[in-house]
């Protein structure tokens, strides 16, 4: 998405000295002055989105002080961004940068918990820019929530900023040793395509060409016969190369003709449930098997969970289906799986329902352990009419994943321990 140029506008002013003409000149939106209890209290916040438009525009990206990073929605109405003060707090101000696409109807919320919200400001025509707006309310959660987009694209804002006092206590500032802390719950593990069979060692296991065409990235010996044991003994592609676990997503044909993904990024992260339940985020069990989207979608209904999109033409918006990428981009996958499990099966029958997806930010009673949230974020160098293009399971929102963990357990745990407990983001060698 392109930034459009900033508008400032300015507030008249009654003839109170040349000082306040001026200062007046700098002031955008409704904006009013900051006091000594404005405290900033949302950056570094753990913050949760109702969408997001790619990987590379998370809830986070508005909380973190950076005016060069934004969260983006999906294209539909309403949308919602949350961020937790990690404490109650009594909110005087909220400021809203919004990127060209803005909201021009939205209210901004707080609550205790996360589930019973309470209105302190109400805006019908916004114009974007920059929104200082007065509210007073109190809670540990400050929600904008959207209801009327002002551009056929999502709702997306360079930062979300909450002042007031109270909260907890603030993230860390002083930058550690390896350099500043970013708050963001995840690791991560880069894996380059390795092989590619008709074979699924969880849908079909020990049938060797009774599945499409799959690309396998990770453990380089996966095919029908593939367990555990054959993932802890083999090499990986995966940086890190402790990483032996085996992904895999139905290939994608150009003309008939397989394509590879050159970027292949696994995120492991804490996003999608509230700070209290990332502080309790368990392992990734060693064997666990994960199926994500779904291979026998018959419309782009039937898959609500994979997304394609474009690298760097975020304005061509994300789809269930492929998307026609500008000259110059890339056909961008990503998908999410889900982080509850139900704490007693490494697979089932269907091979997703020891898994679910949070709910109001919690994992439900029947899948009461929080794990690291798997996000698969592919890159193929193709774009152009996707008229071209179809998986090996079928049209685009066929797209699907498989994941079967053999994670080594204890660099599992440090990783979890170290990086998504404490909300930190770590690198592929699992440091912040």
């Amino acid at each position: 998405m392109r930034r459009a140029p900033r508008k400032i506008r300015t507030r008249r002013a009654a003839a109170t000295g040349a000082l306040f003409v001026l200062l007046a000149g700098y002031l955008t939106g409704t904006a009013l002055p900051a006091g000594a209890a404005d405290t900033l209290l949302s950056q570094g916040r753990s913050a949760t989105a109702s969408s997001t438009e790619n990987g590379g525009t998370p809830a986070a990206a508005a909380v973190d002080g950076d005016n060069g990073t934004r969260w983006s929605s999906g294209f539909a109405d309403p949308q919602w961004i949350r961020v937790d003060l990690g404490g109650t707090a009594t909110v005087n101000r909220v400021v809203l940068r919004w990127e060209s696409a803005y909201a021009r109807a939205f209210t901004v919320q707080t609550s205790t918990d996360a589930t019973n919200w309470t209105t302190v400001h109400t805006t019908t025509n916004g114009n974007g820019g920059v929104q200082d707006l007065a509210v007073s309310g109190t809670g540990r959660y400050v929600r904008v929530h959207t209801t009327a987009r002002a551009t056929p694209y999502g709702v997306s804002l360079w930062e979300f900023q909450v002042y007031g006092t109270g909260g907890g206590t603030p993230p860390p500032s002083t930058p550690p040793p390896g350099g500043p802390i970013v708050r963001v719950a995840e690791f991560l593990a880069e894996c380059p395509y390795s092989h590619r069979l008709p074979d699924d060692p969880i849908i079909f296991p020990g049938l060797p060409g009774a599945s499409h065409m799959h690309s396998f990235f990770g453990s380089r010996v996966t095919n029908a016969h593939t367990d555990l044991d054959d993932l802890l003994g083999s090499t990986s592609t995966c940086s890190p190369s402790i990483d032996v676990s085996s992904y895999w997503v139905p290939t994608l044909y150009v003309n008939n003709v397989p394509v590879e993904p050159t970027g292949t990024t696994f995120y492991y992260l804490g996003e999608g449930v509230r700070d209290d339940i990332i502080a309790r985020t368990q392992p990734l069990p060693l064997g666990l098997r994960i199926v994500a989207g779904n291979a026998r979608a018959t419309s782009p209904g039937d898959n609500t969970i994979a997304r394609w999109s474009c690298l760097h033409a975020g304005h061509v918006g994300s789809s269930t289906n492929f998307v026609n990428c500008p000259t110059g981009t890339m056909l961008e996958s990503y998908l999410d799986f889900p982080q509850c499990w139900n704490g007693r099966d490494l697979d089932s029958p269907d091979h997703k329902s020891h898994m679910a997806y949070p709910v109001a930010g919690a994992c439900p009673a029947s899948h009461p352990v929080p794990v690291p949230k798997l996000r698969q974020v592919l890159r193929y160098p193709v774009n152009g009419d996707p008229a071209r293009f179809r998986l090996a399971s079928g049209p685009g929102y066929t797209m699907h994943g498989d994941f079967f963990n053999a994670w080594p357990e204890a660099e599992m745990a440090r990783r979890v321990n170290d990086c998504i407990r404490p909300i930190i983001k770590c690198g592929v060698n699992g440091r912040p």
